[in-house]
């Protein structure tokens, strides 16, 4: 018996030594990263090793990165003026804008466009109602990935949408997240959609545990929201295909999101986003069925379109936001349902703070992750030291994910300010400079702004100490959760 506690004593020290030791060699890994999965480890053994082997590195497929290369290489053959449009952009952006747009270039390519223009949806019903009738009105293709995907009003008069598209002969191809859309992949309206000709597939399948962590990260996901009608027309922002009611969640509903119907360009970079998620699963797959159909609309505004993800140069994400941060020179306002930042981004926010920028920060109240709102208020006291105005949301689950600065730059999609987003999700966003629609964004914000209770210092200095010490745990532990 003491051969056999003596022997697994052994095992043990050697699994826990070794997982420590490759948590303190790792390169690539923020300190407080390492700091919280070192806590883990070391506190929790067992199940801190089991965890640190699911989700501790972000492993990426060979499928996925030849995928990723092979679209590269075909991305190289393209014409430069379609994604583009003026070859002189830059002369409609202050000076002050630019490193936000050179930055955005360097992680997908994607350069800055002029000839945009974006209408913003007054709510999820007439987004709902104008997709149906662009889908209708389809000639060529539709294209649709969403990271949820419902079975609800709204998720099933899209489906049917895209059925009357193929039965007319449209090209339609459909991708839905594995976790996130995983009852519609069980359901009838998917097969439904397969019987009329849609192509689909799913994004980030979810096979096996154990053999999608030999070849990736498991909990990796597709959190974009694309809607793609004939190369001409994009939505883009944070509205899942969904009824607000959102009926798995109910409770937290109605889901306000922010959307905006887009031509010009940015459209053609949105098509080459869907294409790279397209051909990680059809290795058939060509750029020549994605046709970049996009042209400059006459008084358009400049834009540039940003597909984050974990195969893209680790960091860029968080950098990105950064960059924005430290342009503003007036005022940034930020809508977010998940605030969970690096120390990267969360530097940038109170040094901004401190310098001047009037910053204010709306969040939801009730949050549908109790993670992720308890790490949040970790960083209330920084943040509300250091000047930022902090909103908690109060009408339902503010699902809004967009970020405006100086009421010319708008940034919107579908990240949140957390390190999921950062390091974990393929996200999609567009940024604009535009007075006029960064205006509109910014008349929404006030909207929501009514609708929430302001956060005082006093308040959250006043809270008591098991309670802080709580908040500060789970805000360590952010980055293993």
């Amino acid at each position: 018996m003491l051969n056999i506690i003596t022997f697994g004593t052994a095992v043990y020290i050697a699994i826990v030594s070794g997982i420590t030791l490759r948590i303190l060699a790792r390169k690539h890994i923020s300190s407080s990263a390492r700091l919280a999965w070192f806590i883990v480890v070391i506190t929790l053994p067992v199940a801190g090793t089991v965890l640190y082997a699911l989700l501790g590195e972000v492993h990426i497929s060979q499928k996925l990165r030849s995928s990723k290369a092979r679209l590269l290489t075909q991305m190289k053959e393209l014409e430069h003026e379609k994604l583009c449009g003026d070859p002189a952009p830059y002369k409609k952006v202050p000076q002050r804008y630019h490193a936000i747009f050179e930055y955005a270039q360097t992680i997908n390519d994607f350069p800055l466009s002029d000839g945009n223009s974006a209408e913003l949806m007054a709510d999820a019903d007439e987004t709902r109602r104008r997709i149906i009738e662009d889908i209708d009105q389809a000639k060529d293709h539709v294209h649709l990935l969403y990271y949820i995907w419902l079975t609800d009003t709204t998720g099933t008069e899209i489906a049917e949408a895209v059925i009357r598209a193929a039965q007319r002969g449209v090209a339609c191809r459909v991708m839905a997240d594995a976790i996130g859309s995983r009852a519609l992949l069980k359901s009838d309206l998917w097969v439904k959609m397969q019987r009329a000709g849609v192509q689909t597939e799913t994004a980030m399948p979810f096979e096996s545990m154990i053999a999608t962590h030999l070849l990736n990260r498991f909990d990796l996901r597709n959190h974009r929201k694309i809607t793609l009608i004939d190369g001409k027309i994009v939505y883009c922002g944070s509205q899942n295909c969904a009824d607000p009611e959102f009926r798995p969640k109910a409770k937290y509903a109605p889901w306000i999101d922010i959307m905006a119907r887009m031509e010009g360009p940015v459209v053609n970079q949105t098509q080459l986003l869907f294409a790279s998620d397209w051909m990680s699963r059809r290795a058939d797959a060509h750029l020549d069925s994605f046709p970049l159909n996009g042209t400059p609309v006459e008084n358009g505004f400049v834009a540039q379109v940003n597909g984050n993800g974990p195969t893209e140069r680790r960091g860029a994400a968080a950098h990105l936001f950064a960059t924005l941060i430290q342009s503003a020179d007036e005022e940034i306002n930020i809508t977010t349902p998940y605030f969970v930042p690096d120390i990267i981004v969360l530097n940038a926010l109170c040094a901004a703070a401190i310098r001047g920028v009037k910053i204010n920060m709306i969040v939801p109240r009730k949050n549908d992750s109790w993670v992720v709102a308890t790490a949040a208020k970790s960083f209330y006291p920084e943040v509300l030291t250091a000047g930022i105005r902090v909103h908690e949301y109060v009408g339902g689950l503010l699902h809004a994910k967009c970020l405006t600065i100086d009421g010319r730059v708008t940034m919107i999609g579908s990240s949140n300010l957390d390190l999921r987003s950062f390091d974990l999700n393929y996200e999609n966003n567009t940024i604009i400079y535009d007075k006029k629609f960064t205006s509109e964004v910014n008349e929404r914000q006030q909207q929501y702004l009514k609708n929430s209770i302001e956060v005082h210092l006093e308040e959250v200095s006043s809270w008591r100490l098991p309670v802080r010490i709580w908040h500060n745990v789970i805000g360590t532990l952010g980055p293993v959760l």
